[in-house]
């Protein structure tokens, strides 16, 4: 199972990811193995973590620090639990809008620079949990939920290291990025979590 959630995470790099009038491409995830993972949300199931159970690509959103949003790509398989965090990604289509969602003005660059952001400039709040994000949607150009766009097919270069913040597995190398992009956040380590392996 840990393979497949690994994959998944991987392949969202370069994917577009469209909220609420805003495109962004991903650039920056984090595997979460589900109830074989200790630092995943749905190691221990829960209300919050049911949709982590369901059927893949459905949307995974929970509230970080009491402040912001983050979001999650559930990938399945069913009853695993397993999903992939959005990081950071760059701001495609609808900069405008995201740069009043964020309130900020300058770099684009920062716009969706970590999980927070990411959500914060897609619009994506709990009203999103659940989201089929494959689904077909017969209003086109004028949709205005969430939803992933087609496979990314060219080459990239992909580096990854240790997950962010997470107290438990946390040198687990499941954090992946598109090695060199500039909107790709900082790591930072857990002060919980136990000291790294010399």
């Amino acid at each position: 199972m840990a393979a497949d959630v690994v994959r998944r995470a991987r392949a969202l790099l370069g994917r577009t990811i469209t909220g609420h009038g805003v495109t962004v491409r991903i650039t920056e995830v984090e595997a979460y193995g589900g109830m074989e993972d200790p630092a995943s949300h749905a190691f221990t199931r829960t209300p919050r973590s049911e949709v982590m159970y369901g059927p893949a690509y459905r949307l995974y959103v929970y509230r970080s620090y009491g402040i912001h949003f983050c979001a999650n790509v559930v990938t399945g398989p069913t009853e695993i639990g397993a999903a992939v965090l959005l990081r950071s990604g760059e701001v495609v289509d609808g900069h405008d809008l995201a740069r009043l969602r964020r309130g900020i003005e300058g770099r684009d660059v920062q716009l969706a620079r970590g999980p927070g952001n990411l959500a914060q400039a897609l619009g994506i709040t709990l009203d999103d949990l659940g989201t089929d994000l494959l689904a077909d949607h017969p209003d086109g150009e004028h949709f205005t939920g969430v939803r992933l766009g087609p496979e990314h097919r060219r080459r990239l270069r992909i580096a990854s290291g240790p997950r962010v913040g997470v107290s438990k597995a946390a040198d687990v190398p499941w954090r992946f990025w598109i090695e060199g992009d500039p909107t790709v956040s900082a790591y930072r380590r857990s002060p919980r979590a136990p000291a790294p392996p010399p």
